[in-house]
């Protein structure tokens, strides 16, 4: 049975330390007995208390680590069923196909095509995380050899799968011993040697089957002394997998049931290249913490990498970048000077146009707070106080020889109150972000 916060505070250390995140032992009691957080997080918990309390009090979800430490992918810990109640933690790996069956020239070149998978939305690099390698040759040195020409080239953590566990355990006893690979034994062997292998190699064990039996051999291989699991539905089509997703997470989360508390991978792969990235980006959304996908076009895997980024923002605080002058292309001092807020989606929409139009350009990003133009505006947080003090923080006016600033069409009415405030002239742009390359081009001119 799950323990109370108040049962977890008695055997705290009542330090009110903050060494764990909280502001008091009390508050993280409470997070522990929500499932928001481990006992490990507690640095000065004593042994004699870490073992009193023991697994009653581990989140619903376990935490699992996967991959060397010089590129750890941590999935799991997942506290709620909704992305609106609080957020989702640890974002979703996806491993992108590959097959020991070929020869090592066509392994060489796909992993060049997979360090070139890289994309940059609002700011952040965009790519796959892991290589998923089946053996299809059924042949153990072909495994091997490309295990070992796949972690020389790109070492990402990888999941290894064979019907052969003597194969997977020399893959992960041999080129990736100390890497925690994830191994799946599609073979269904006994829960021992599964459990032997886990534990031998501190390899991540995945067990693959419908929810009875996959939380049957669970229960079979942590006997056995194996922790480190993910589970999954196995390659079965896309409304089964959401429906074992989503399950799974309800039994773990709302009815504490161990055995199902694992992070989850899923599979979508097939000949219909679409309707295989539509189903990684809806397993993405609804619970798998490891997508293996064969999404090695381009435009399929942005959609996949787009998906995870919007599902794991913090929907209680806006993405936002630093607010501060920015500097685009080779600017001199007669360049423009456009002003918009630190809301990443206003910023880097102004800044595609800007760098569309091949125009150099300056643009100061205002701290509303990471809102939207509108938004802040609308909350008195985009106003000609705000934006007069950043033109002064920045030192822009020690960069242009002009004193001539662009604030966005949506705003026209704080223009002259900016210009009584700062002493510039302010000129009306566009009301969209489209319009910026029109406006630089036939209207921006310093008088």
């Amino acid at each position: 049975m799950a323990l109370t916060g108040l049962e977890i505070y008695k055997r705290l250390p009542k330090e009110n330390c903050k060494e764990c995140g909280v502001a008091t032992c009390l508050a993280f009691a409470m997070k522990v007995a929500a499932g928001q957080a481990g006992l490990n997080d507690c640095p000065r918990l004593s042994e004699e208390a870490r073992a009193a309390l023991g697994e009653a009090s581990a989140p619903p979800q376990r935490l699992v680590k996967i991959g060397p430490d010089s590129s750890l992918i941590e999935v799991g810990q997942e506290t709620v069923m909704f992305r609106h109640d609080d957020r989702f933690q640890h974002p979703t790996a996806v491993a992108l196909t590959m097959s020991d069956a070929g020869d090592e020239a066509a392994l060489r070149k796909a992993c060049r095509a997979f360090k070139e998978l890289r994309f940059t939305r609002v700011g952040q690099t965009l790519q796959a995380d892991m290589i998923a390698l089946a053996n299809e040759s059924g042949s153990q040195d072909k495994m091997l050899a490309a295990v070992k020409t796949i972690h020389g080239e790109v070492p990402v953590p990888m999941v290894l799968s064979s019907e052969s566990i003597d194969c997977l355990a020399a893959a992960a006893s041999g080129p990736l011993a100390g890497t925690r690979p994830v191994v799946w034994c599609t073979g269904n062997p006994p829960a021992e040697k599964l459990a032997e292998l886990g534990t031998k190699t501190d390899a991540v064990l995945c067990i693959a089957g419908d929810l009875q039996s996959v939380a049957d051999r669970v229960e079979a291989v942590m006997a056995k002394g194996a922790r480190n699991i993910l589970i999954s539905p196995g390659p079965v089509p896309g409304p089964r997998a959401l429906e074992f997703l989503t399950q799974a997470r309800r039994a773990a989360l709302n009815k504490k049931f161990r055995p199902l508390g694992f992070p989850a991978l899923t599979i979508a792969c097939g000949q219909d290249k679409n309707a295989a990235a539509l189903d990684a980006c809806a397993y993405v959304c609804k619970y798998s913490a490891v997508v293996i996908s064969d999404a090695w076009e381009p435009y399929l895997l942005l959609a996949i990498l787009t998906a995870r980024q919007n599902i794991y923002t913090d929907p209680q605080k806006p993405v936002q970048v630093e607010p501060r002058l920015y500097e685009l292309g080779e600017v001199t001092p007669e360049s423009p000077l456009l002003v918009t807020t630190n809301f990443s989606l206003s910023y880097y929409s102004v800044e595609s146009e800007v760098e569309a139009s091949r125009v150099p350009c300056r643009i100061l990003a205002v701290d509303t707070e990471g809102t939207s133009v509108l938004t802040a505006w609308a909350a008195d947080k985009f106003n000609a106080e705000t934006i007069t003090a950043a033109l002064k923080g920045s030192g822009v006016a020690d960069k242009v020889r002009h004193r001539q600033l662009v604030i966005p069409g949506h705003v026209a009415v704080l223009a002259a109150l900016i210009a009584e405030e700062s002493g510039w002239k302010v000129l009306v742009g566009p009301k969209e972000a489209s319009g910026i390359g029109a406006f630089l081009k036939n209207d921006w001119k310093i008088s």
